[in-house]
């Protein structure tokens, strides 16, 4: 019996590669069924999302064999030039597919090493291949043991340590600044994504509500809209300053729209509260002299961005351990169904062979 993932993922293929193997979910009980019927896999879960395209395949022929009817199947779906993708399929055969799902369930192979959502993406891949007939012996036990592989990584290791995205960071400093987010009045002026990321992450994080300014007032009551909140034209921000706890700014103007006078003047009509000055802009929009106000604290993207480097690199300190355990914890699996197949007698062992691409 062979053990392979066929597969393209964003370190090899470029989106519109990727775009062009993808499986939709309504799709991937057919094509089990289908290869099941070329007898070409025993078992298989489709793993298909942004970043990858993967077939996890045990199958009673030699792997070479396996691939190419995985690779014609794929292409026969619709793929206009499979050429185009030749470049960037890999493939892991043995114990080496035990190790690449075991890194891929903890994070190790992502874009943004460490995240956690490729586990509830292989959860569900695997839900639906179990539901319907793509796996048993084999990946049913790979599969659940990789699960329980990610879960001890994480939580016994540093690699989900920080946020790492801008947006991320902002919130965690607003939580900590802020000591909570729980009834926090936010403005947002100017409605770019890194801006719309962060107000609604603070949101989420039990923020009250969001009040919303930008040059386009078309697009403000649209953000204002998505985020249940409330739109103001652009010059009458300052009208609501007095209220407010968080202010994040992320506009296109060649100069500060808030220097240190006018924030001073727009202190003086507001409670003695601490203030958090969010920029995002490039140029910046806040005038960095406002620093040295009391009760005032500005953080811009250089800060947020120095913050996340940090919490990458500790996560990049933590790689060599995780891997460590991925193959430690993914030699004992594939040891172990080596010697389950063995005592069922008539089973050939899986083959070990090197990882290819």
């Amino acid at each position: 019996m062979s053990l392979l993932v066929l597969g393209l993922s964003h370190h090899q293929a470029p989106v519109a590669v990727r775009e062009r193997f993808a499986v939709p979910e309504s799709d991937i009980p057919s094509l089990t069924r289908h290869l099941q019927a070329q007898g070409v896999v025993d078992e298989v879960v489709v793993v298909s999302t942004c970043n990858r395209v993967e077939l996890y395949v045990a199958s009673p022929l030699p792997v070479d064999s396996a691939a190419a009817g995985l690779r014609n199947s794929l292409e026969h779906r619709g793929a206009p030039d499979s050429s185009e993708g030749a470049a960037g399929w890999y493939r892991h055969e043995g114990r080496a597919v035990a190790s690449h799902l075991f890194g891929v369930a903890s994070g190790l192979d992502s874009m943004v090493l460490g995240e956690t959502e490729i586990l509830g993406q292989l959860k569900r891949s695997y839900d639906v291949a179990s539901r319907h007939g793509g796996t048993a012996r084999v990946l049913n036990t790979l599969f659940q043991s990789a699960f329980h592989a990610a879960k001890e990584i994480r939580s016994t290791t540093g690699i989900q340590r920080g946020n790492t995205s801008v947006a991320s960071v902002a919130v965690e400093l607003a939580q900590s600044m802020c000591r909570g987010l729980e009834g926090r009045e936010v403005m947002v002026i100017g409605a770019g994504e890194t801006s719309e990321k962060t107000a609604r992450a603070l949101l989420g994080r039990g923020a009250r509500s969001v009040i919303v300014s930008n040059r386009c007032q078309d697009r403000a009551l649209a953000l204002a809209g998505e985020l249940g909140g409330r739109a103001i034209r652009f010059d009458a921000w300052e009208e609501e300053f007095a209220r407010l706890d968080i202010l994040i700014s992320s506009t296109r103007a060649p100069h500060h729209i808030l220097d240190r006078p006018r924030l001073e003047r727009l202190l003086a009509h507001r409670a003695r509260r601490p203030l958090l000055l969010i920029d995002l802009a490039v140029p910046r929009d806040i005038d960095p002299a406002v620093r040295d106000l009391e009760g005032v604290f500005l953080v811009d993207v250089d800060d947020l961005q120095g913050i996340a480097q940090g919490h990458l690199q500790a996560r990049e300190q933590e790689r060599n351990r995780c891997r460590r355990m991925v193959e430690e914890r993914s030699m004992a699996w594939f040891e172990g169904m080596q010697r389950r197949l063995a005592r069922m007698g008539g089973m050939d062992p899986v083959r070990h062979d090197a990882a290819r691409s």
